[in-house]
């Protein structure tokens, strides 16, 4: 049996009119509750005000491109991105899937395709949300995310609270790069006067207290946790 999509919360980011009465009025047909925004800035607005859950997202639009509001977007949670756009390039697909959009769709496209694929990443995403426990399991690093306990390769590991919050946000996206400056806003506030360099000395200690390459230096870029043996 399908997973009940009546009411899911959907946000679309349109500023042609035309298009975006199109998909309002045909996704709400289909028992999806529909927000509308016309730009960049009015999309990110919303999307820090509500829980939605999946995004139908126009590249080109004002204040904020759409390739803007992906990255902050996934820089922030899990919700779908579908990005919706007039731009077929390779290169632009490209980026857009290096954003981690979960999909790209080119105009014009067709109502009932964009309705299966959306109620194909619900399906995909309700999967994940109902298998998501409270341990994590990345090779031999197991975290337990309520009673903070990491063990590497079985033994006990003691760490801070901040330590703890890094490896938590790393280990969630395996292989995936955090720069310093996305971790200061995710676990400090990062309009607070607080030194990039902090970062730096809280994944030393980490990778002293753990051992092995599990946490990377991607030159320039920032930090990940290794892909190898998850």
């Amino acid at each position: 049996m399908d997973y009940n999509y009546l009411m899911k919360k959907i946000l679309i980011v349109e500023d042609e009119p035309e298009i975006r009465d199109l998909m309002i009025n045909y996704l709400s047909r289909e028992g999806f509750h529909i927000d509308p925004a016309e730009d960049g800035v009015q999309a990110l607005s919303m999307f820090e005000a509500v829980k939605y859950d999946l995004v139908l997202l126009d590249i080109m639009i004002p204040k904020i491109d759409g390739f803007g509001v992906c990255e902050v977007i996934k820089e922030r949670s899990d919700t779908p991105v579908v990005f919706l756009s007039a731009l077929s390039d390779d290169r632009s697909q490209i980026r857009g899937y290096d954003l981690m959009a979960d999909d790209y769709v080119t105009k014009p496209f067709s109502m009932p395709v964009l309705v299966r694929k959306i109620n194909a990443l619900l399906r995909r995403n309700n999967r994940t949300d109902d298998n998501a426990g409270n341990v994590i399991s990345c090779g031999d690093v197991v975290i337990n995310k309520d009673t903070m306990e990491v063990k590497v390769a079985g033994r006990d590991i003691e760490l801070t609270a901040r330590e703890f919050d890094i490896l938590l946000t790393l280990s969630q996206k395996p292989g995936r790069i955090f720069s310093r400056e996305m971790l200061l806003d995710l676990l400090w506030d990062y309009n607070s006067l607080v030194d990039e360099r902090i970062v730096d000395s809280h994944i030393k200690n980490l990778r002293h207290k753990m051992g092995g390459d599990y946490i990377e230096t991607v030159r320039g870029k920032g930090y990940r946790f290794a892909k190898k043996d998850i």
